[in-house]
């Protein structure tokens, strides 16, 4: 029988219960557990993801305020603003608006 002679080789803490019993609960959670690693690393990427939106978004905002507060404070500007962005005109004029042609293949 050489089965106790391998367990002698081992060392005496790596058979203890604890050690064991401790091992058996890493690898349930680290494999088995309904937070594992795999799902952990996804949250861990989705959430690197979402603050980078909330950068994006947060300086998105400061842009529009500062926008915002050109436009408000010079009435030239606001009507520079309507004419560009929503193609607004003063009674009796024409606008044209004027767009590249398509290059023909």
């Amino acid at each position: 029988m050489q089965l106790p002679a391998f367990f002698d080789r081992i060392p005496r803490f790596l058979r203890s219960f604890y050690f064991l019993t401790g091992l058996a609960f890493l690898v349930w959670m680290a494999l088995f557990d309904s937070n594992d690693l795999l799902k952990q690393y996804d949250m861990y990427a989705k959430w690197q993801e979402l603050r980078n939106e909330r950068d994006y978004y947060t300086n998105k905002i400061a842009e529009v305020k500062k926008d915002r507060a050109e436009l408000l404070s010079s009435p030239e500007m606001l009507e520079k603003f309507a004419r560009e962005k929503y193609i607004m005109k003063r009674p009796g004029e024409d606008v044209f608006i004027l767009t590249p042609q398509e290059p023909e293949d």
